[in-house]
């Protein structure tokens, strides 16, 4: 199983609501745990056995919405992946965007490292960059909002 594989399989279990899912196979073994506020992966080496996948369903819980504020006019730039998020390619490197930058659609706007790669995050929109949601160096969610993007 390669790290694409793995991640799709990581967003596949963020969408599905799924609270743990575990997936064995004859060389590996993987334990993906979400809850309300993290969601956890472990990867271990296992000893040869048949392929075996649980899925247990997380109770159901009411979503209750948010007030609406000023921000419905903002489009939200979400994480396409879990991982850890950073807004510099590099530590001695400036910031990808500040509040008040101006972006394109293509610009890069930050990375998120998922297991040991760094994946750039472009954007889809092109606007100004009015909040970034996300502390630098912090875990994200899939579908985790990290920037409000003022497309006018």
């Amino acid at each position: 199983m390669d790290i694409k594989e793995i991640q799709s399989l990581i967003k596949f279990v963020a969408k599905s609501g799924a609270s743990e899912v575990k997936l064995e196979m004859k060389d590996i073994k993987i334990t993906i745990k979400t809850g309300a506020s993290k969601t956890e992966t472990t990867i271990v080496q296992a000893a040869p056995m048949q392929p075996v996948v649980q899925q247990t369903t997380a109770p159901a819980t009411d979503n209750v919405p948010e007030a609406t504020d000023d921000t419905s006019k903002y489009i939200t730039v979400k994480s396409p992946i879990i991982g850890t998020f950073y807004r510099k390619p590099s530590p001695d490197k400036p910031m990808f965007v500040e509040v008040g930058s101006t972006i394109n659609v293509g610009d890069t706007v930050c990375v998120i490292e998922a297991m040991k790669l760094f994946n750039e995050i472009e954007s889809e929109i092109a606007g100004k960059i009015v909040k970034v949601l996300v502390d630098d160096a912090t875990p994200v969610e899939f579908d985790q909002p990290l920037f409000l993007v003022d497309p006018s």
